[in-house]
């Protein structure tokens, strides 16, 4: 595996052997590690000490279904601590197939251009300027340099909000289909990718993979397996190509946990116009896809293609958890202004949560009313144009609270909550204040226990357990290059152990159910070590006080898991 260290101040590359106590690791572990050894933890998170660490999972380029996730991490400009931030698409399954464990990019450049990383077919690397790309969105970026270096290439870039170094700025992935439509959203990574003076990364196809499988039998039969086990499940072989993740919109309104109007309310009233079932029901009136594969080696296909009324391409793919920040949390009920909202997020390089929860939080703040359109859409142009309010939109929820002198800011750690109320789902409440990630959708995400009846959502026993096994489990999932979906299927003793087989046969050794655990157990560990370092301490491991305070309607649910609960979630990892 090539382990590839880009200086941004020097403007040198260097490839080393993989070092030893980076072996067998991949995303998220491999970044949990790497910044835990080469990071001052309370180093400024856009200064020349942080790493922005770019790593593929263990199975990624590899023949294994859904594993085109990548992982970015650094310290978080947002949070103060460790990220991790996940994006699918097309880049993962390239550098997999390039053989690149890692791209660590070190350094600050002092003055002077900006630069892209290139990546040819033949595996060489190389940083070349691209002053001509500054100021350019995402889209137009991308375009430019599939004109340049080929239309098979992969582009990973950031957008005017990632020069600006906001605080919110994503890093902005290709899909199948060439489009900058996916987004590492969470924490900062563009402002970090920014800081180091980074454009954007082109990977060509490799002319001869290199990926390396220890046991290439063993391993295709593991993997014929575990495609019957993601093809058996409901939700993936029925549910998600039907309507996508957006599937969520109606459950969990019904469960009065769909946090709208800055979290005033669990239940929207136009939920029913931005649900999954309109979603699709509308794209199929206007030729649009509501089935739609953007990720390499997908076979769930959850994305879609959103087309306007004359059958034009919007965005893709317009997700659930885009459709509450944009829709529900704004108290905006038309598909088509969401649609336009996800494309102006995805094409400025923002994060769309953070970014609807900041003008969330001022509307509540009486900068604007709820439901006023426009209104949302100045405050876009404004974070594009650098102008007005936009700049503390851009530096996230929290300092849009602090600028309104609003303490009601849904967010853990300085990062926005996802599209579930912790007071009608009480374990949701456990993963975003104990995840070391900050308030997380992916990190140990709470819903399925739910629709399954596994959990009451608003009785307290069982919630700390289950949030602790599902961050273990995903911290696992996420350094192994699974998609959050297709994880799902493994989640229980039996399909984990099937899925087990299929990682020891990549990595030519013995891997169980238990050693799962463990990958996930010491990716949490190292990350709440460096958390520790970086100053955040048990009273970071809260919600805000008005989720315990405040009824939420109409269940009139409050959080009710005690400080000694909360800081009970990861005793075993600290008697490990």
């Amino acid at each position: 595996m090539r382990f590839i260290r880009i200086d941004m101040k020097e403007r040198s590359i260097r490839e080393d052997a993989v070092p030893p106590e980076y072996q067998g690791l991949g995303g998220r572990g491999l970044i949990a590690a790497c910044l835990n050894r080469e990071v001052p933890p309370r180093c400024h998170a856009l200064g020349s000490e942080n790493k922005l660490v770019i790593s593929p999972g263990i199975l990624s380029g590899t023949p294994f279904v859904n594993t085109s996730r990548l992982s970015l991490g650094a310290k978080s400009p947002l949070t103060g601590g460790i990220k991790e931030s996940n994006v699918g698409g097309t880049p993962a399954d390239l550098l997999g197939r390039h053989g690149v464990q890692a791209l660590v990019v070190e350094g600050r450049p002092e003055s002077g251009s900006w630069m892209l990383l290139h990546i040819d077919r033949s595996g060489q690397v190389a940083l070349r300027e691209c002053d001509h790309l500054a100021g350019m969105g995402t889209y137009e970026t991308a375009s430019t340099l599939k004109s340049e270096y080929g239309e098979d290439c992969t582009v990973l870039c950031i957008g005017p909000a990632g020069e600006r170094l906001y605080a919110i700025a994503s890093v902005q992935a290709t899909d199948t289909d060439g489009r900058p439509c996916r987004a590492a959203g969470r924490g900062g990574m563009g402002a970090v990718m920014g800081s180091k003076g980074l454009k954007a990364v082109v990977i060509e196809p490799p002319d001869e993979d290199r990926v390396q499988i220890a046991d290439p039998g063993g391993f295709r039969k593991a993997v014929a397996e575990v495609v019957r086990i993601i093809k058996s499940d409901p939700m993936n072989s029925e549910v998600m190509p039907e309507l996508g993740t957006a599937a969520l919109v109606a459950p969990v309104n019904a469960m009065g946990a769909f946090p709208c109007y800055n979290a005033r309310k669990g239940v929207f009233e136009g939920w029913e116009k931005i649900s999954g079932e309109a979603l699709a029901e509308l794209l199929k009136k206007r030729g649009g896809k509501p089935r739609h594969t953007g990720c390499s080696r997908c076979i769930i296909h959850c994305s879609n293609e959103f087309v306007d009324e004359s059958g034009a391409y919007v965005t893709s793919s317009l997700e659930y958890e885009t459709i509450w920040a944009m829709g529900g949390m704004l108290g905006v009920d038309d598909l088509d202004t969401i649609a336009r909202l996800d494309f102006m997020c995805d094409d400025l390089g923002v994060d769309t949560m953070n970014a609807g929860v900041g003008m969330a939080v001022a509307m509540d703040s009486g900068h604007a009313p709820f439901g006023d359109r426009e209104a949302v859409f100045r405050m876009m142009e404004d974070m594009a144009r650098g102008t007005g309010l936009g700049p503390v939109l851009g530096a996230g929820p929290v300092a849009v609270g602090r600028h309104f002198n609003n303490p009601r800011v849904p967010a853990v750690k300085g990062q926005s909550i996802a599209a579930y109320d912790p007071r009608a789902m009480l374990g949701q409440g456990v993963t975003y204040a104990t995840s070391p990630m900050g308030a997380d959708h992916t990190a140990g995400n709470m819903v399925g226990a739910y629709l399954t009846n596994q959990l009451n959502p608003r009785d307290k026993a069982g919630q700390v357990e289950v949030s602790r096994e599902l961050q273990i489990a995903f911290a696992a999932f996420d350094t192994l290059g699974l998609c959050f979906i297709a994880a799902v299927s493994f989640l229980k003793p039996d399909s984990c152990a099937s899925f087990a087989k299929a990682v020891g046969a990549k990595m030519g050794c013995e891997f169980g159910v238990e050693d799962f655990r463990q990958m996930g157990m010491s990716v949490l560990r190292a990350e709440r070590e460096f958390n520790r370092r970086a100053g955040l301490l048990s009273r970071d491991d809260r919600l805000p006080k008005f989720f315990y305070e405040e009824p939420l309607p109409p269940t009139n649910a409050v959080f009710t898991l005690s400080d000694q609960e909360l800081d009970s979630v990861f005793e075993e990892l600290n008697e490990s």
